[in-house]
């Protein structure tokens, strides 16, 4: 998520302080990613830093303002104009839990999948509630918007993991029924291991 972006678009619509800046954007992601005043105020330091944004001025109880500059203006078109990459994706705690379940001892992994299907049925749910209220709420506005397409990237987002789990069920039933067919290693006579177990270990370096 670029709060950095995310604040120079708001900023582009004109002068704001801090407060404002945090609640707007919660507004128009209807807080799926809630900021904190001081994660907000850091961002502007580095915008301001960048020659992003520049303070313009203050109002009677205090607050300092910040407008966009040219600079972040042609900044905030590059972002809307570049598509997002995808050649370094996010870490996915779920992936990373799976890959390392499948090759833990002791793990049950289908009862792993049962327990993610069950709290991914249970999000889609809730978001597919959100959206009906967001609906049912939508006055035309553009903060409306917003947070409807937010809330419809969620229920995809929920709706592909559960399809992914079910692949990942799937693959785990093929996994077993090709190690219950596959031929078993002949034994060495002698009890050490075999000539092809031999080859396939790793050679050890020696250090000298």
């Amino acid at each position: 998520m670029s709060i950095r972006h995310g604040l120079l678009a708001l900023l582009d619509q004109g002068p704001r302080y801090g407060y404002q800046l945090r609640t707007e954007f919660e507004a128009r992601t209807g807080a799926t990613w809630p900021l904190n005043v001081g994660q907000v105020y850091t961002t502007l330091g580095r915008l301001e830093r960048d020659g992003l944004i520049a303070p313009a001025g203050e109002d009677d109880e205090g607050h300092l303002f910040y407008a966009v500059t040219e600079e972040g203006r042609a900044e905030l078109r590059r972002w809307f104009d570049t598509p997002v990459p995808r050649t370094n994706p996010p870490r996915d705690e779920l992936a990373i839990k799976l890959a390392m379940a499948v090759t833990v001892p002791g793990v049950d992994v289908a009862l792993v999948l049962q327990a993610q299907r069950r709290h991914s049925m249970q999000a889609l749910q809730d978001y597919t509630r959100l959206k009906g209220r967001a609906l049912a709420a939508d006055t035309g506005a553009g903060s409306d918007l917003a947070w409807l397409l937010v809330v419809e990237q969620l229920i995809f987002q929920a709706e592909a993991e559960i399809r992914w789990l079910d692949h990942c069920e799937t693959r785990l039933a093929r996994h077993a029924e090709r190690a219950q067919t596959a031929p078993p290693q002949p034994a060495d006579p002698t009890g050490g291991p075999t000539e092809a177990a031999t080859a396939r270990r790793p050679r050890r370096s020696r250090i000298r």
